[in-house]
């Protein structure tokens, strides 16, 4: 073999890189394992645990939160937890384009653009552009768009060209922002490894949230609108004394007895907790907080050093000063810090003091006027220490002294010193905000303005002049990411836009548990089977020896995607445990080649060169028309689509690597070594199997279109009566996966909720009969978030009978609801739309690649003609069969994947027919095409029924043990292996033939015309 130095080289290289990024995750599970270990079952203790180790580097330079950024995470299907698809409301930005603007022509058009949105392919902003012209062909955009704000970009004598392409950017500018107040939120929140990325479509935002038990909460966090705003802010040495008090306060209080409380009662606002008695402390204790106290404390603070006094003094001064025991006062060499910020705390005593300050004894000794804010970023390296900043309330109706929509436009840069250049934030204001922006820094100067977003403080610059027109320069120790994210911050204040969840689905953790344990066990057994077959077909050296490759596949897939921090779904185990079924084939080529080199009398070690070079052609043809149809799912598909198809493409591509070069540098190693002289390649219970079969497959054609003919029509007829069972992917709903504590029967659920969601609503058992799943699309058009609290508890109230009693609300919905799934209806029409593109793009994707590869149209027209056979009858079995089958037979995303994933399958075996008929044509140019095609098949036979069997057993594994969720998906590529090989045989192939026979004729009768 050429190269194989070079083939060594990479694999090692390859293992290393492996070994490498799959270390990750064995050290994030041996810290996850000792942090159970040390909570005994106390999830708190678990995580602060966690938290405590997440800055300590624990591996190769790596910090705990480093790896646990880099292992292979699960998808929410297996470890549970929220996925959500938001979508920015396009007409509420162009509304704030155009300040609002009350043309009757321009917001009708906008209600007829959102309207259109649902059936259309066009972006929101062609819509909206097409319904305005045909209101009034005449008008301009420019008309509506040129406001004071975009007067440097727009002109009254724009062109709507101009002005579509200016909404773009602004829009763009609007997800840009919308985006960073998400991740932010999503920061705060406590996720371990989120997912937020963009979509292609525009608007569109993907959330994922592993782990999360708290759906209400997230949706509320998620759609809450971003709220800008700027605030006056006191000096530390202004409100000292009064902290002073409130410390004091706390001292004299028995906190003990309030967190015990607390704990008895957690709903109960802790200022409720207190005693009267209590509260009569308040004056005594404002009133001792005298100078001589300041001067006394700040001393004691300065001396607290954590790390070198006593733990017993440490709770002294605790006792003492419970406030600030737990946050640090802004001094520098004993003194008062100017400025805003009142003191640092640690990230895990945040909440307490929070508690702390908003005690009513306390707030009665601080001043009214005064808000006590977090910083949103920590100061330290660590991520452990955050800012806690003195806000002035100077509006009677607590309003900030000025609102953020005035901000137009806000962009970071640098300001270029003499000898050094700094990171700055440029601002620009509307004409009213600028009157209002002169009086308040005139009012400050000497003093910082508070920019809050969202209830966090992103800044606070110091005011040195009165800024008078609306421009200003915030200047300060920014690093160029951080001046980047204050401009976002800034003009997230600009776009009155909502965001609304077009798409959610909710998986609990048990569901997450069972399906790891399916796909596992699914795994375990379909490589278990192979193995043995591959011994069993092939012999005892060989079989090891393919078995190893597939190991080996296995551990390279792994490791590669963990260097692509990609999230292992159930979907992508199906995907892995695929493409074990297909890994085998390269090795089937290989052997079968090999054993037909060795009946015509060669050695073993040319048998096998001639086997591995002759099968090359058909292997690198199969895998590469698969990973083609990997590559359209991956870009049509979201979600655990995409999870699949990136496991499907990397796992092609790891078992070409394996079967093609390092199987070969495991038999030329063993013959150099002689440690294997002759191998038969077959066992006895093969020996004799399909050798020199003589089936006349091209004299039973005309058989063989008729049946996949009449069950397409057969099909058709089925899709006009009955229709198939569109999944609330194409349709838009939501579905509800609820389990009780007996089995249910379907149509009493149905009964008891019909009239709570006014009919819409249909149930089926899913897994065991005491598992239901109830899909309605019940008020799915209303964006309100308040419709998902509505519809759970109208399945509560409707399925209150068949709980336990006593069951509240919350119970029912955190352990009686194992998953929950919404799509909105322009959601479903997207992804409606995208799964016929896909199909479609992917279909003439593989002719393309046939009539390219094989410079051949009779070839690229029976490869077409094949897949597009097997796709019809598998749609059609869908329609004549989903009312039958005791599971559920969706059309879905899921369908899709099948489809296309049984598209690059049936190519695989249309190819190595189509590489042997090209090979013998070369051979002998002469023989009669009929003979030709019919020797081909019969001589590939073998190869096509080993590998139909294999993967087969594989997916039957799937079907059988790998969870109901994916059961309609591994069933869709189960009949699509056999009715792909058997339009491999009988379609594609026969077609060819037909084609080549009239070229052929043709040719003829022009040489004998000359």
């Amino acid at each position: 073999m050429q190269n194989k130095g070079f083939v060594k080289v990479f694999s090692v290289l390859l293992t290393l890189v492996c070994l490498f990024y799959l270390s990750f995750s064995f050290v994030t599970r041996y810290y996850s394992s000792k942090a159970a270990e040390y909570a005994a079952g106390d999830p708190a203790k678990e995580s602060q645990f966690i938290d405590s180790l997440s800055t300590q580097k624990v591996w190769l330079g790596y910090t705990l939160k480093q790896c646990r950024e880099m292992e292979i995470s699960l998808g929410l299907d297996l470890k549970g937890g929220m996925n959500v698809v938001l979508e920015l409301n396009v007409a509420d930005v162009l509304r704030s384009l155009s300040n609002k603007n009350t043309d009757e022509n321009f917001n009708k058009a906008l209600d007829l653009a959102y309207a259109r949105q649902n059936t259309s392919q066009k972006d929101f902003i062609d819509l909206f552009a097409e319904e305005y012209k045909k209101l009034d062909p005449g008008a301009r955009l420019s008309a509506i768009f040129s406001t004071f704000e975009l007067k440097d970009r727009i002109t009254p004598q724009s062109t709507d060209a101009q002005v579509i392409s200016v909404i773009r950017e602004e829009l763009k500018s609007a997800i840009d922002n919308s985006f960073n107040v998400l991740r932010t939120r999503i920061d705060r929140f406590g996720v371990v490894s989120p997912n937020i990325q963009r979509l292609e479509t525009a608007g569109r935002i993907l959330v994922e949230l592993p782990g999360v038990k708290e759906p209400e909460r997230v949706r509320k966090l998620l759609q809450g609108s971003a709220n800008l705003e700027f605030w006056e802010t006191y000096d530390l040495p202004e409100i000292y004394q009064q902290l002073i008090a409130a410390d004091n306060v706390l001292a004299k209080l028995d906190l003990s007895k309030l967190d015990a409380a607390a704990a008895e009662a957690p709903v109960a606002d802790s200022a409720l907790v207190a005693t009267d008695s209590t509260a009569a402390v308040t004056e005594e204790v404002a009133e001792a907080a005298d100078s001589a106290s300041v001067d006394t404390l700040l001393a004691k603070i300065e001396q607290k050093q954590p790390d070198t006094q006593s733990s017993q003094s440490m709770e002294e001064f605790a006792k003492q000063h419970p406030l600030f025991a737990l946050l640090q006062i802004n001094q520098y060499n004993g003194q008062l810090a100017g400025g805003p910020v009142v003191g640092v705390a640690h990230v895990k005593d945040m909440a307490k003091i929070d508690e702390y300050l908003n005690m009513k004894q306390v707030k009665d000794v601080l001043p009214r006027n005064l808000s006590l804010k977090w910083g949103v970023k920590a100061i330290d390296e660590k991520e452990q220490f955050f800012q806690l900043y003195a806000i002035k309330v100077t509006n009677r109706d607590g309003s900030p002294a000025l609102g953020g929509d005035v901000v137009t436009d806000a962009r970071d840069d640098f300001n270029q010193q003499p000898g050094r250049a700094e990171s700055e934030v440029s601002m620009t204001m509307n004409a009213e905000g600028a009157k209002a922006w002169a009086r308040l820094t005139k009012e400050n100067i000497g003093k910082s303005v508070a920019i809050i977003l969202d209830d966090m403080v992103y800044s606070a610059p110091r005011v040195n002049d009165e800024i008078t027109g609306g421009r200003s320069s915030i200047t300060g120790d920014f690093t160029p990411e951080e001046a980047k994210d204050l401009a976002n911050v800034l003009k997230s204040g600009k776009m009155a836009a909502s965001v609304q969840i077009v798409q959610e689905d909710v998986v609990g953790p048990s569901l997450g548990q069972e399906a790891i344990t399916a796909g596992v066990i699914s795994f375990v057994i379909a490589l278990v089977l192979l193995m043995c077959y591959m011994c069993a077909a092939y012999g005892l050296v060989p079989g090891m020896i393919a078995n190893g490759a597939l190991l080996i596949n296995i551990f390279f897939t792994m490791g590669i995607l963990a260097s692509f921090q990609a999230v292992l779904t159930l979907a992508g185990i199906a995907g892995m445990v695929l493409t074990l079924g297909m890994a085998v084939d390269a090795n089937v080529l290989i052997y079968e080649r090999t054993k037909e080199e060795l009946r015509a009398g060669k050695n073993l070690k040319k048998a096998l060169d001639d086997g591995y070079k002759n099968a090359f052609s058909a292997i690198f043809d199969s895998n590469l028309t698969t990973i083609i149809t990997g590559i359209v799912l991956f870009y049509f598909g979201t979600g655990p689509i995409r999870g699949f198809a990136t496991t499907l493409i990397i796992g092609l591509i790891a078992s070409f690597i394996t079967a093609v070069f390092l199987t070969r540098i495991v038999y030329e190693g063993l013959i150099a070594k002689e440690k294997i002289k002759t191998l038969p390649f077959t066992t006895s219970f093969t020996k004799d199997l399909l050798v020199n079969p003589t089936v006349n497959f091209l004299g039973k054609r005309k058989t063989g279109y008729l049946i996949p003919l009449a069950l397409i029509l057969v099909g058709m007829a089925s899709l006009l009566t009955i229709g198939l069972n569109n999944g609330i992917d194409f349709t838009g709903g939501r579905n509800y996966i609820v389990r009780f504590d007996q089995p249910v029967q379907t149509d009493n659920v149905r009964g008891m909720l019909s009239d709570q969601l006014d009919g819409a609503v249909s149930v089926i058992t899913i897994g065991s009969a005491d598992q239901v799943r109830i899909s309605t699309n019940y008020k799915i058009a209303d964006s309100n978030a308040e419709v998902d609290r509505e519809i759970e508890t109208k399945l509560y109230e409707g399925l209150k009978p068949l709980l336990k009693d006593g069951t509240t609300l919350d119970q029912f919905v955190d352990t009686n609801i194992q998953s929950s799934q919404k799509v909105g209806p322009s959601m479903a029409d997207d992804i409606k739309n995208s799964a016929y593109l896909a199909v479609l793009f992917s279909m003439i994707c593989m002719a393309a690649y046939i009539l390219l590869r094989f410079r051949d149209v009779s070839f690229s027209a029976g490869a077409f003609a094949s897949v597009a056979v097997t796709t019809f009858s598998i749609i059609a079995l869908y329609s004549l069969l989903w009312k039958l089958m005791p599971f559920s037979m969706e059309v879905d995303q899921t369908f899709i994947a099948a489809i296309l994933t049984i598209i690059g399958y049936s190519i695989n075996d249309t190819v190595v027919v189509f590489d042997r008929i090209r090979e013998t044509i070369g051979l002998y140019p002469k023989r009669d095409r009929y003979q030709v095609i019919n020797d081909a098949l019969n001589s590939t036979l073998s190869r096509t029924l080993n590998t139909t069997l294999t993967t087969f057993v594989v997916v039957l594994c799937i079907f059988i043990l790998g969870g109901d969720t994916i059961r309609s998906f591994t069933f869709a590529i189960a009949i699509g292996i056999i009715l792909g090989t058997y339009s491999t045989l009988f379609v594609a192939t026969p077609i060819a033939y037909q084609i080549q026979k009239r070229s052929l004729a043709k040719k003829a009768a022009k040489e004998s015309a000359k």
